[in-house]
């Protein structure tokens, strides 16, 4: 059995640190910190913290939705079998292709956002995807243009 850890909750400092490193998760700490208007060791305390709490999963690099008109982006809606939400998850987390997954309610358990580079490899993550323990069922929908 896992050990329950407590859920780190941010505070407004956190709140506005993390808003800035959305807009540029490349700032620099001191530019953080005048914005901020606190010291430069002060951001990098919080932003420790909200690396070691999960809070903060990382840094990513976003990309303009026609860089690549070749990817493949979709919406996965999945049903997961009696407990096995969790189990799910910590896999679906795995995948890179995942951009963003969410819990719902209605029939379906799970929200997923892919992005493949192709067919070939939405397909093959759709397969992959579909083999995981604990998925009853998966209803994906190709994202064809913004509207």
């Amino acid at each position: 059995m896992e050990p329950i850890i407590a859920k780190y909750l941010p505070d407004e400092l956190d709140r506005r640190l993390i808003a800035l490193l959305r807009a540029d998760g490349r700032a620099p700490l001191a530019k953080l910190a005048d914005l901020l208007k606190v010291a430069r060791g002060t951001v990098q305390n919080r932003l420790e913290r909200l690396l070691e709490t999960g809070t903060l999963l990382g840094f990513t690099v976003r990309v303009r939705e026609d860089y690549d008109d070749h990817a493949v982006t979709a919406v996965m809606m999945v049903e997961v079998i009696g407990k096995s939400t969790t189990q799910v998850i910590r896999q679906l987390r795995g995948f890179p292709e995942i951009s963003s997954l969410h819990t719902t309610n209605g029939n379906w358990d799970l929200v997923a956002n892919i992005r493949a580079a192709s067919l070939s490899d939405f397909d093959r993550v759709l397969r992959e995807i579909r083999l995981i323990d604990g998925i009853a069922n998966s209803e994906t929908s190709l994202l064809l243009s913004s509207v």
